[in-house]
């Protein structure tokens, strides 16, 4: 595996993200599968973890779970938990972020496959509206948590967070060890796997941690796993790119006076390193195999 450290578009010192490239020899202990245009099958090994239906006019998938699915992350321990300071600044993610990868990295059972990844500090918000109830309230409504079975409805709401596993309840003795981390302010972050098929995040390892936060009302720190987008992709983005900016730079040099014009240059500059960072971190969708008959 090969990693890159990412930083801000703009700010260079501040961490965001760690990009992992991996060989073409590696493949997924942990991968979705379809079949008949409208089957997703997410398996683990031998066993089914996931299985959804998409609607026949693609407006939503209706999915059930099993009780099969293993995290690629050994258990974290209080120590090593204790150990990592610098609660929520970049470099505190960082280290976070190389750990998760080291365990994904050397595990049978992830979705760890050849290309480019991210992981990234980014969640995506769009299906978070303001409850008034404050952190715990609102990843209660980004819960997916109508175990084993339930519904997403692609037009009145996705980008959800689904559990891989019945969540926790608040006295289970996990949560109840992570509440003290919680109340500290050194709860590790939340392992999430971007999946495009079901167009939500599912928790990859964290269950009893997102259970801790939720309980204390606390909102959770989240490291996103995701593919990135392919170097062809990333090329044809950059030229795309560039020719904008220097099409923006000869109009700018025109004989015609414009008013701030330096305004305008630095407007565009920040344009362009917003969007060849985008590149970098950006989601691509998830890669699925045919299920074997």
């Amino acid at each position: 595996m090969h990693r890159t450290n990412l930083t801000a578009a703009i700010d260079s010192e501040s961490w965001v993200s760690l990009g992992l490239e991996l060989p073409p020899t590696t493949e997924p202990g942990l991968r979705p599968e379809t079949a008949n245009g409208n089957l997703i099958v997410l398996s683990q090994g031998s066993d089914v973890v996931l299985s959804g239906k998409v609607d026949d006019d693609r407006c939503g998938v209706e999915y059930s779970r099993t009780d099969h699915y293993r995290s690629p992350i050994a258990p974290l321990r209080a120590a090593e938990v204790r150990s990592v300071t610098e609660h929520g600044q970049p470099s505190w993610y960082a280290r976070w972020a190389h750990r998760f990868a080291n365990a994904l990295d050397s595990s049978t059972i992830g979705p760890l496959h050849e290309g480019r990844w991210v992981l990234s500090r980014r969640l995506a918000r769009e299906g978070m509206t303001p409850t008034g109830g404050g952190p715990a309230d609102q990843w209660r409504s980004l819960l997916l948590d109508d175990h084993p079975d339930g519904y997403i409805d692609w037009f009145d709401g996705s980008w959800g967070v689904m559990p891989l596993r019945r969540m926790p309840p608040p006295d289970d003795p996990r949560v109840k060890a992570y509440r003290k981390h919680a109340q500290k302010g050194i709860l590790p972050p939340v392992l999430l796997w971007w999946f495009s098929g079901l167009n939500c995040h599912v928790i990859l390892d964290g269950h009893a941690r997102l259970g801790a936060a939720i309980a204390e009302n606390r909102e959770p720190a989240v490291l996103v796993l995701s593919r990135a987008p392919s170097e062809e992709q990333t090329r044809a983005g950059t030229e795309k790119a560039l020719s904008t900016y220097h099409l923006t730079m000869s109009l700018l040099d025109g004989p015609h006076p414009i008013t701030d014009r330096q305004g305008l240059v630095r407007a565009a500059s920040h344009l362009l390193a917003t969007q060849l960072h985008s590149l970098k971190v950006d989601y691509a969708p998830t890669r699925a195999w045919p299920r074997p008959r």
